[in-house]
């Protein structure tokens, strides 16, 4: 059978390298599985899910070898066990599930495999069925080993690969292929690389240390890491999964449909996100970890845990690739390996695959070929699909004046950034009064003032430290404003600036009446947004266009819409239990509505950002860089990408999120709060557009008359004791 396309040329960064334990863990994995009832396990129309010839031919012992070379035999065989488990899982289920669309069979199937992940102190049932039996076996042998804080990662990482199987699973039964953004996200959660990551930790002896478990730098490690894993995967099942086992769950597929690609050329787009991903991973672990190992005076026992962990991805990553172009499960006749070299580089032995692609170039060159400030101008505007309403609070009026006296009391109109004139044009309060139209009159203007605030703060940046390339600066006034977020709702310093003036007022206005939990949780928002800037700042310093993925999902913390989003729920903050806010409904309903925001701001600010302020962050922007197309076929792509995000949020709002709320059975007054969230979110999406289109901000008008910004009038960087070294990187990032 001919293969659908022809394999691309892979970015490999890493040589593959085997594990010499090899041979006596083939010998015991195929004895686990058999303990475990895996090779007699039936089909429901007859035969067996695997049987000896099939599990041989699978070959997880050698991916295993490949994907852990360094570990002992021991390990190894308990790693390559938790794969035969998990390829076992996913082939039952899909012999049991998928091809009969038993819907509730599969809630059932998952519900009872999840009883054997147990805490302390608690009891596994007797399992039913060999995936039963296997994690029971695989859970006694490895948590054991690990912390509490690492099991419920684990734990999380588990429930995420299992139970969102449905999510494919309601996708086959509706014939539905999810939008890129979607897919991505998804395919972290349903496709187990995550839980992969996790495995790395104990293969190594390297767990990740709770107190950065959850920053950035990890995260994106964890995240890149996935996405390279989850593509390259795709890439090679393409064949098996889309058409002999009629799967829809594949990047090329999905790539396929969006844009209309043919398949060769969908499998090329997948293949340039997948390196794409590497190189993100890449930049993290060489220039994010070790700043943040620097910054949190992290022991060197735990960066030397952190440099293993960062090692076993490493080398996951290569042997991944290696097995997948050697196993009978997969796609591989016939990959390319590159058939020229690059410019005048080198030939002979060894130089065959040394293609750009292989080497990566093409992304790199693109991601780090922008020319700021490039004339574009007006970028007309596409249609927008918005089937909500607008609706406008009747306090506005006074709101207005409020809002501008407030401004003006913390300074915002004093330091060269703002005057009264722009602060007046952008209306801010007006935004406000869309997206929070039932809102009192007081939590208007806090509303109201938090944006003014937010915005102020979005345009300090790179006017005061962006032009100076101040990173450190930047880091120490970023560090400086959780003083003025206190927990305990307790004193603060004395404000030095007007964004610490702003800060410690607003926080004094919202922190007070919430909870410990919900101050935790507010705090943090806002300060992912204000680590986002700094984020911001650190691609512009380099002239890097960010990688497509991490861009979208960092522009929803720049955007400050986990911040808007937590002043929606002040209310109830503590009516909601706050798992329920992960579950992938809600989730998805609010990266949904967060994206639709964020383009259409993007869309909005194209030549603001790209010829009046240099920006490099900017969705049309990243588009064109990604795909090498014009900026009018960019701006139909990001336009069709908010298009179907505003198609997948009417479909949760109107079926999936009523749908979860019966099947979890969610009483009042949770589902009420939780059906009014859908609602909020209605509106914060046609209020944020309806700005944009009256603002006086984005038009070219307003560009002219603002297109000489008046110098800051305050320092750069922090001043005192201590801080020369600050203020030396400063000058010397400026030269």
């Amino acid at each position: 059978m001919q293969q659908a396309f022809t394999l691309p040329d892979f970015y490999v960064a890493y040589p593959a390298r085997l594990n010499p334990n090899l041979e006596a863990t083939r010998a015991h994995s195929m004895a686990w599985a058999k303990d475990m009832g895996m090779l007699d396990a039936p089909k429901p129309g007859g035969g067996v899910v695997w049987d000896e010839a099939a599990l041989a031919g699978m070959d997880y012992a050698l991916m295993c070898a490949y994907t852990h070379p360094d570990c002992d035999g021991p390990t190894l065989d308990l790693i390559t066990d938790w794969y035969v488990w998990v390829f076992f899982f996913d082939d039952h289920f899909l012999e049991q599930f998928k091809y009969s669309r038993d819907l509730k069979g599969a809630r059932e199937y998952l519900d009872n495999l999840e009883r054997f992940m147990t805490r302390t102190g608690q009891t596994p049932p007797k399992p039913g069925n060999p995936a039963e039996a296997g994690l029971l076996d695989l859970w006694a042998r490895t948590v054991p080993a690990m912390s509490d804080a690492w099991r419920e990662r684990f734990i999380t990482s588990t429930h995420n690969l299992m139970v969102e199987s449905m999510w494919e699973l309601d996708n086959i039964d509706k014939g539905r292929i999810a939008n890129p953004i979607e897919y991505i996200q998804m395919r972290r959660r349903v496709g187990g690389a995550p839980w992969s990551a996790n495995l790395v930790e104990f293969a190594a002896h390297a767990e990740i240390p709770t107190a950065i478990a959850h920053s950035r730098p990890l995260r994106v490690l964890s995240d890149t890491f996935s996405d390279a894993v989850h593509l390259r995967n795709d890439l090679f099942s393409y064949e098996r999964e889309v058409q002999r086992e009629g799967e829809n769950s594949n990047a090329v597929l999905v790539f396929e449909k969006f844009l209309g690609l043919s398949t060769q050329d969908a499998a090329e787009l997948t293949n340039e996100l997948l390196t794409s991903r590497l190189h993100q991973f890449e930049t993290t672990a060489l220039v994010e970890v070790p700043a943040l190992l620097a910054e949190n005076a992290v022991p060197p026992h735990e960066q030397l845990a952190v440099g293993l962990y960062v090692k076993g991805l490493q080398d996951w990553q290569a042997g991944g690739h290696e097995w997948h172009a050697k196993s009978s499960r997969y796609m591989n006749q016939g990959p390319v390996s590159g058939t020229g070299t690059v410019l005048g580089g080198p030939t002979g032995l060894g130089t065959f695959s040394l293609s750009p692609a292989a080497l990566g170039l093409t992304r790199r060159s693109a991601q780090f070929s922008h020319v700021p400030f490039a004339q574009v101008g007006h970028l007309p505007l596409p249609e927008f699909h918005m089937p909500y309403p607008v609706r406008t609070s009747p306090h506005l009026a006074q709101a207005r004046i409020n809002a501008a006296e407030w401004a003006e009391r913390m300074g915002f109109f004093g330091e060269g950034v703002w005057n009264r004139e722009k602060f007046l044009g952008y209306d801010l309060v007006h935004c406000a009064a869309m997206i929070h139209a039932d809102s009192g009159a007081d939590q208007l203007d806090l509303s109201g003032d938090w944006l003014t605030w937010g915005t102020y703060g979005d345009d300090y940046y790179p006017v005061v430290f962006g032009a100076r390339r101040d990173l450190a600066a930047a880091k120490a006034t970023t560090a400086r404003f959780s003083l003025f977020m206190p927990l305990d709702a307790g004193a603060t310093p004395e404000p030095v600036t007007p964004l610490d003036r702003g800060l410690a007022d607003l926080w004094r206005r919202t922190a007070g009446p919430m909870s410990g939990h919900s101050r935790q949780v507010f705090r943090t928002a806002v300060e992912d947004m204000l680590n986002s800037w700094v984020w911001e700042l650190e691609n512009q310093i380099h002239n890097r266009v960010p990688d497509p993925v991490d861009y979208i999902e960092m522009r929803r913390k720049t955007f400050g819409s986990d911040l808007t989003a937590a002043l929606a729920r002040l209310a109830h903050s503590d009516d909601v239990a706050p798992e329920l806010y992960q579950n992938r409904v809600l989730h998805e309903l609010d990266t949904a509505a967060q994206d639709y925001a964020c383009f259409t701001n993007d869309l909005f600010s194209y030549q603001k950002e790209i010829q009046y302020e240099g920006e490099l962050h900017n969705m049309v922007l990243v588009v064109e860089k990604f795909l090498g197309i014009d900026r009018m076929a960019a701006r139909d792509v990001v336009a069709d990408l908010m298009n179907d995000r505003m198609r997948q949020f009417q479909q949760i709002a109107d079926h999936d999120l009523p749908a979860m709320l019966a099947e979890f059975a969610i009483a009042e007054p949770t589902r009420s709060i939780l059906l009014q969230h859908a609602e909020d979110l209605k509106e914060w999406m046609s209020g944020i557009l309806e700005w944009h289109r009256t603002v006086a901000r984005y038009g070219e008008a307003d560009l002219r008359r603002h297109s000489t910004p008046t110098p800051p009038t305050i320092p750069f960087g922090p001043t005192g004791l201590g801080t020369s070294a600050a203020r030396l990187v400063a000058q010397l990032a400026s030269r």
